[in-house]
């Protein structure tokens, strides 16, 4: 296990996938697609180091988070995070805990099999887009999740009040960039064998965030429509853009200065899941019928 551990650290995960990319890229100096892939991976590194070194500090001086707020809005719709983890941390602890790792070697392959040329491109602009867009949504509404609010008592958290507390970390909670950037793959995939690792990648990505204590429920929510922002601002759709980028931001601002209204009256918030999961359905169906228009044109280009 603590082999395996090593070896999906995200850090060695990044550093492995950058040498074997700038290899790939070597091989073949002609296709103008690979060095995107190279230069995506760069800035992941430094994104990442970037970002924990900024906003852990930012969690230093400014120590005040909402995970309180989130599981209590998490208990007003009956959705509780610690219920749905418990039946997960027996056979299922150890592979969803290896999905949950899985990110960076799952945004290579996405790259590699969106095979139309201008799609490769938009990927990596729906990933820029979610490195610069993650941190500012995180200082809005700053939370780490379960496992870090409660410690060890995170399967059965004790009663607490709606109020901000002190914890010192890197806000890591809302919206779940896990799940919008398997949201993300699902958007992007290029055939129904694809769709259906997107589909079961999502699927299990939802599952991974729950049962490792890093997400509370209501956090995937507007992780569906940051997914769908990513893949707006790869395919240069503004509407689309704007649109999600604005859900996101109605949920951050909603949940920090009306949390209230949201967990004394369940039915706004049910209300308010309702209309993201239906738009991030509507976004799949478009981005969908989008690939195969592309990919119809491609077969019948000479």
């Amino acid at each position: 296990m603590h082999v395996i551990h090593l070896l999906l650290n995200p850090p060695v995960l990044g550093i492995l996938a950058l040498f074997l990319a700038t290899i790939w890229m070597l091989r073949d100096q002609k296709d103008k697609t690979r060095p995107l892939l190279v230069f995506a991976l760069v800035l992941n590194l430094f994104y990442g180091f970037l970002l924990t070194t900024l906003m852990g500090r930012e969690g230093g001086l400014l120590p005040w988070k909402f995970d309180h707020i989130l599981f209590r809005v998490d208990e007003s719709l009956g959705l509780q995070a610690a219920a749905m983890a418990r039946p997960l941390q027996g056979f299922w602890r150890v592979p969803l805990w290896i999905i949950y790792q899985m990110m960076v070697p799952m945004m290579i392959t996405w790259f590699l099999v969106t095979r139309y040329r201008d799609l490769r491109a938009s990927v990596v602009l729906a990933y820029v887009a979610e490195l610069v867009a993650g941190p500012p949504l995180y200082a809005i509404f700053p939370a780490c999740g379960p496992v870090y609010a409660f410690g060890q008592e995170w399967l059965h958290p004790p009663a607490v009040q709606t109020d901000a507390i002190r914890l010192t970390g890197m806000p890591n909670a809302f919206p779940s960039l896990h799940v919008g950037t398997a949201f993300l793959f699902l958007l992007y995939a290029p055939g129904k064998l694809w769709k259906a690792v997107a589909l079961a990648f999502f699927a299990s990505t939802c599952l991974a965030t729950l049962s490792t204590g890093e997400h509370y429920v209501i956090d995937l929510i507007p992780g569906l429509a940051f997914g769908a922002f990513a893949a707006g601002v790869g395919s240069n759709d503004l509407k689309q853009t704007m649109l999600f980028l604005g859900t996101v931001l109605a949920w951050s601002l909603a949940m920090r200065f009306e949390s209230f209204i949201l967990i004394a009256h369940p039915f706004v918030t049910w209300s308010f899941v309702a209309v993201t999961v239906a738009l991030a359905g509507w976004a799949v169906w478009k981005q969908w019928r989008v690939l195969a228009s592309r990919r119809k044109e491609l077969s019948t280009t000479p």
